[in-house]
């Protein structure tokens, strides 16, 4: 694409709307599914049986994790403004940080940094993931993709995301370099570290092209499923007041109250 200024994405016309030149009404509606319009809506063309399926099992994958930040939080502006249900969404997608979900961006940009890199002759993979994580622990910081604070030793959704994009043969050098990442992170750390989904996320995602500017939105459209899912559960059964009632409970003012001896 050049830099003409304008869109290629849709128009529409007084009788149709047109998505990348296709007619939404006879080309698209009911013959294809969500994930493929995903993929044509980003890439311009239809996703191959492969790319259908991974991209498709990342949004799965991504979709719930329970009561997380994202989804707490949710329900909590849901409870305070039910008259404004995508204030609620909104509310939760803000929490897809460098902490939860929008780790995969992070690693994404690693993977596909390095696969140059090795492309280039540059490196090989066991140089750049060994110089990669030692940046990282000598700053004492988290390397992104790897950990989880439930999923010991192994995160369930990891194995399965390979395995898909494997079977699938859309399996590349950015899932063989993960390999190698979590293969030193263990040496390094004297033990074995979760390879997370997010970390899965990336590397599948990758190997079907997506460039890691854009991997952070797939986290967006499966989690906002997941959330307008809370939310339906929150009409039901509310559980906002009831956080809100644990948070007092628990957590102590530790301020001073004037006049209090």
């Amino acid at each position: 694409m050049d830099n003409e200024v304008g869109t290629e994405i849709a128009v529409s016309t007084a009788n149709a709307i047109y998505i990348r030149g296709k007619d939404l009404v006879q080309d698209l509606m009911g013959k294809i599914d969500f994930t493929s319009m995903i993929f044509f809506h980003l890439r311009g063309r239809f996703p191959t049986d492969g790319e259908r399926s991974v991209l498709d099992a990342s949004l799965v994958a991504v979709m719930e994790h329970g009561l997380t930040p994202s989804s707490i939080t949710a329900r909590l502006i849901y409870s305070s403004s039910p008259d404004a249900m995508q204030a609620a969404v909104a509310a939760g997608l803000l929490g897809a940080g460098s902490n939860f979900l929008g780790v995969m961006e992070g690693f994404a940009r690693i993977l596909q940094d390095g696969a140059a890199a090795i492309r280039a002759g540059e490196t090989t993979a066991e140089k750049f993931a060994r110089t990669t994580i030692e940046g990282y622990l000598e700053a004492g910081k988290s390397v992104p993709g790897f950990g989880h604070h439930i999923h010991r030793p192994d995160d369930p959704r990891t194995p399965k995301l390979l395995e898909i994009a494997s079977k699938a043969g859309v399996s590349g050098v950015h899932a063989d370099l993960l390999t190698v990442f979590s293969e030193t992170m263990d040496e390094l750390k004297g033990r074995h570290v979760t390879v997370n989904a997010t970390g899965a996320v990336a590397a599948v995602l990758s190997d079907i092209g997506f460039s890691w500017r854009i991997v952070r939105g797939f986290s967006l459209i499966g989690r906002s499923a997941g959330l307008v899912g809370h939310i339906a559960e929150e009409q039901e059964r509310p559980l906002g007041r009831v956080l809100w009632a644990i948070a007092e409970e628990n957590v102590p003012y530790l301020g001073e109250v004037p006049g209090d001896d």
